[in-house]
C-alpha cells in the first residue's frame, strides 16, 4: 500500500494557507497544521480544512505531564484533527494519556528523533553519546508502542527498521521528503517519495517540495506519479 501524502501548511497566516489548498484542489486530501500556523490562526484553520472535506494532521508535538497532554489531545479531537503528535521522549505514561484523550477518532503518533538532527546534534541536546540515530529511534519506538501509540514519526532511513521490529504494528510517518535533486534545506535525514514507499511508510509529509514550487499542483502530481510507479 502506498503512503498517504500530507502537505505541510508551513505558512504564517490563514490567507496563504487557503490559497495553497485551493491551488492543490483535489490532488491533496490531507494537510499538516504545525505550530506556526496554529499559533497564528488557532482552531479556525482546522475548521476551514474540515469545511473543505480535508483531513488534518495537527502536528503540535505535545510534551507535558500526562494529564495536560490527555486534555490537549481531547481538545485536538474536538476541533477536528485526524492525526496528532506527541514527543516519545515524554514517556510511556504521557503517550498513553494522549491515546486515551484522543479516543477512537484520532490517531496518536510519537515523534522519535527530529529529521533535522544528526547524531552529534542529538548527543549535544541530550547530553549523552548516542551510538546511532537509528538505535535511538528504535528505542523511542518501543516506548511509543508500550504507550499504545498508533505509530511513530521517523525519517525514511529508519522506517523499514521500525516496520520490521514491530511487525507492522506501528505505522510510520516520514517527514523530510524531497524529490530527487532538490535541496535538503534544514533537514538532515531526507528521502525521496519512492524511497519512503519502499521503506513501508504509512504517511509522508511534503513541505517545500510542494509549497515552494512555482506550480504546487504540478509538483504534487510529480510526487503522486512517483508513488504510483513505486
Amino acid at each position: 500500500m502506498k503512503p498517504i501524502p500530507i502537505v505541510a501548511l508551513d505558512v504564517p497566516d490563514m490567507e496563504r494557507a487557503l490559497a495553497l489548498i485551493d491551488r492543490l484542489g483535489d490532488s491533496c486530501e490531507f494537510y499538516k497544521v504545525g505550530s506556526e500556523l496554529f499559533t497564528a490562526t488557532g482552531p479556525s484553520i482546522v475548521d476551514a480544512l474540515r469545511t473543505r472535506n480535508k483531513h488534518v494532521f495537527l502536528d503540535l508535538k505535545f510534551h507535558d505531564i500526562p494529564n495536560t497532554v490527555r486534555s490537549a489531545a481531547r481538545s485536538a479531537v474536538a476541533c477536528g484533527a485526524s492525526l496528532i503528535t506527541v514527543h516519545a521522549i515524554g514517556g510511556r505514561a504521557m503517550i498513553a494519556a494522549a491515546v486515551e484523550g484522543a479516543g477512537d477518532h484520532c490517531r496518536v503518533l510519537a515523534v522519535t528523533v527530529l529529521t533535522s538532527l544528526g547524531e552529534s546534534d542529538y548527543s549535544e541536546a541530550t547530553g549523552k553519546p548516542v551510538p546511532s540515530v537509528s538505535d535511538e529511534v528504535s528505542r523511542l519506538a518501543r516506548i511509543a508502542r508500550e504507550g499504545n501509540a498508533h505509530g511513530v514519526v521517523c525519517s525514511g532511513h529508519e522506517a523499514a527498521r521500525i516496520r520490521m521490529e514491530h511487525e507492522g504494528s506501528l505505522t510510520t510517518l516520514v517527514p523530510g521528503v524531497r524529490l530527487a535533486g532538490e535541496s535538503t534545506h534544514d533537514q538532515s535525514r531526507v528521502v525521496t517519495p519512492s524511497d519512503a514507499a519502499r521503506a513501508g511508510a504509512s504517511y509522508i509529509v511534503l513541505g517545500r517540495t510542494v509549497t515552494a514550487a512555482s506550480e504546487p499542483a504540478d509538483a504534487m502530481r510529480r510526487v503522486l506519479g512517483e508513488l504510483t510507479s513505486t
